[in-house]
């Protein structure tokens, strides 16, 4: 590497940092890998990757599954002159893909990390089963402990969102579950440091791995929404948005302003879609897809977003208080780190009725959007990338 790379690559590492005023160390010396579970959509995960690269840009992302179509999506801004390297997985053929847990898994456990000193995973699944050599750091940026062993195995078995093959994904799940529970505890072991992305998930972390770990908000594009936050009396109805699966209970959101005859924008799709448009009446509309801007643009004239799952952080509620937009959430999950009283209120019970006398309610309180929108830069892009900084220079002192 030139002079020249190593002073830039230096100034990128400690940007973030400096604009938070922070005294940071010359992280620039480090050989530095990142590892992920996967990179084929516009999620959190994949948004911690990007911003990861971008205190990196130098270091090679390793991934079990890429989908070249992100750099179509989203240009250069994404993963400017990022190295992707795709494990051996990325070769199977599509179908077998879904049933990919325990071939990952072996994957990232014999992937050579060898030359690096700094390993960062970001993983709600295998990456974590990656090995670095003896003196170096291993870093888990840990969305949840793996849903599929864990919290929601009850509901991956009954509903493992496979269509035609989910009674061979049931028997799969079935069979596997103790020794890959056993696996993935051991991985858990492994990483010399785990960040969790909200304090539900550091619980669960606690729960389930017995492990510690510091608490950093994954980032938000706060700028992308905040520009569409209109003033109260041009806010008409309610939205919710998500991939369209069980354990999101977009179903309950459906059938509460149905029964109370609210305007909801639905945005999304997924499995559960045909389903959803079986229970909802005609005040509720369905916008399967659309752009990154007309999202923010509906966000930011809904007089209120409902998330009514149990999420371990949720990004696109907090994109919502980013647009200005109060939030109803149900009060379980990573929404208790961000739903107040100032920003929203919560309903206690999975049900479509106490959803629906919430709502009710909530259809009749007035809110700060400037307030709601300004108290949501606390979990914009450079301050993840601070507080990261932040992170690594404590843990090498």
């Amino acid at each position: 590497m030139s002079a020249q790379s190593q002073k830039l690559k230096a100034k990128s590492i400690n940007a973030a940092a400096k604009d938070y005023g922070l005294r940071t160390r010359d992280l620039s010396d480090l050989k530095v890998a990142i590892v992920c579970d996967w990179l084929i959509g516009t999620g959190g995960a994949e948004r911690v990757v990007v911003e990861l690269h971008r205190l990196y840009p130098d270091a090679p992302i390793y991934t079990s599954q890429y989908d070249g179509r992100l750099k179509k999506w989203f240009g250069d801004t994404w993963f400017e002159n990022a190295e992707i390297r795709t494990l051996w997985t990325q070769k199977l053929p599509k179908v077998l893909r879904k049933f990919m847990p325990p071939l990952r898994a072996l994957a990232f456990s014999r992937l050579n990390l060898s030359e690096f000193d700094l390993v960062i995973s970001s993983s709600g699944a295998e990456a974590k089963f990656v090995k670095v050599k003896d003196g170096a750091v291993h870093i888990t940026y840990c969305h949840a402990p793996t849903h599929y062993y864990w919290a929601r195995y009850e509901q991956y078995l009954k509903q493992p969102g496979f269509g035609w093959f989910n009674p061979l994904a049931r028997l799969g799940l079935k069979l596997l579950v103790g020794p890959m529970r056993r696996l993935d505890l051991k991985a858990a072991s492994r990483p010399d440091y785990f960040v969790a992305n909200s304090n539900y998930t550091q619980e669960q972390i606690k729960k389930y791995y017995g492990r510690d770990s510091v608490v950093i908000h994954p980032p938000v594009d706060i700028e992308r929404f905040a520009k569409h936050n209109l003033p109260a009396d041009k806010r008409h109805g309610y939205v919710t948005a998500g991939r369209q699966t069980p354990y999101k209970r977009i179903d309950l959101a459906v059938k509460a302003a149905t029964k109370i005859n609210l305007p909801l924008l639905v945005i999304g799709r997924g499995p559960e879609h045909k389903k959803l448009k079986r229970l909802a009446g005609r005040n509720v509309t369905f916008l399967r897809q659309t752009t990154d801007e007309k999202m923010a643009e509906h966000f930011g004239s809904a007089k209120g977003f409902i998330f009514p799952g149990i999420d371990d952080f949720g990004i696109v509620a907090v994109e919502a208080l980013a647009a200005g937009t109060p939030v109803l959430a149900y009060g379980e999950g990573g929404a208790l780190g961000y739903v107040d009283k100032s920003s929203g209120m919560v309903f206690n019970r999975p049900s479509a009725d106490n959803l629906a006398s919430a709502l009710d309610n909530f259809d009749k309180m007035s809110f700060d959007h400037q307030k709601i929108a300004e108290n949501a830069k606390r979990f914009s892009a450079t301050r993840f990338r601070a507080e990261m900084m932040k992170f690594l220079n404590n843990i090498r002192q």
